[in-house]
């Protein structure tokens, strides 16, 4: 959605180096927002995208009208069901009815070999994987891994929303992301005993509000109540008034 940063160039220099022809599209989509003041702030820096494009060696950007994507009369949305209405889509009715109909245009338009999504987005991921297989879109999906500040705060056009303050406050995402994965490199296996001291953690920082933290099955995105299999730990946090998302996944080996 454009005010790109070294998140967005990951995916464009791996595109860029596994394909012949690389297209980028920026559009702020307004189906995927349920806040009209948050769609109407959102970053936006057109000239600057589209400089940093050209400096990466995309071929082509896609820059279309709101009028292009949504003409008037458009009654067809996609709908991805229960995946769409878990997690973010709790917190964000609709948001992904909105993420599916775009993705969806925008594969049906260029028609790519390949399409690049961010982990850091990992519900979205599993969103544009249940539609391109469900929908026969003929696309190969790529999940680029999340880029992260030395600090461990992921990138995302959202942090020019923090103050100073807030960015050291925001680290706890990742902190509490990294407790998760420790807590279970020596043997904790229960979730509810893993989230709790999760939010334990996250409590300490006084800017900080949760809005849910999850360790769910990493395709169906349902909650598990013990890791015996790949799984997604992920959370949603206020930081002030800034709304970030984290991820990380952890990987059981399976004896067979």
């Amino acid at each position: 959605m454009g005010s790109l940063h070294n998140g967005h160039m990951a995916l464009i220099n791996t595109s860029r180096e596994e394909n012949q022809t690389l297209a980028a599209t920026i559009f702020v989509n307004p189906t995927q927002f349920n806040d009209d003041d948050d769609f109407t702030r959102y970053p936006r820096d057109i000239k600057t995208d589209l400089s940093l494009l050209e400096e990466a060696g995309v071929d082509i950007a896609f820059t279309p009208t709101l009028e292009e994507m949504y003409p008037p009369g458009i009654t067809t949305f996609v709908d991805v069901g229960q995946l769409g209405d878990i997690l973010e889509g709790k917190y964000r009715p609709g948001h992904f009815k909105g993420v599916a109909t775009i993705v969806t245009k925008i594969i049906s338009i260029s028609r790519p070999t390949r399409v690049y999504f961010g982990q850091k987005d990992a519900q979205q991921c599993a969103v544009v994987k249940k539609i391109n297989r469900d929908l026969h879109l003929g696309t190969e999906i790529v999940i680029v891994p999340t880029i992260r500040d030395s600090d461990g705060l992921a990138l995302s056009s959202r942090n020019l929303y923090l103050s100073s303050d807030d960015k050291k406050a925001a680290t706890t995402l990742y902190r509490s992301l990294c407790l998760s994965r420790t807590l279970w490199d020596h043997g904790e296996n229960n979730t509810e005993k893993i989230k709790n001291k999760m939010a334990e953690l996250i409590h300490t920082e006084p800017l900080a509000s949760i809005d849910y933290i999850s360790i769910a099955n990493t395709e169906t995105l349902e909650e598990v109540n013990s890791i015996t299999g790949p799984s997604l730990v992920s959370l949603a946090v206020w930081i002030g008034e800034t709304r970030l998302i984290d991820n990380i996944t952890l990987c059981p080996i399976i004896e067979t």
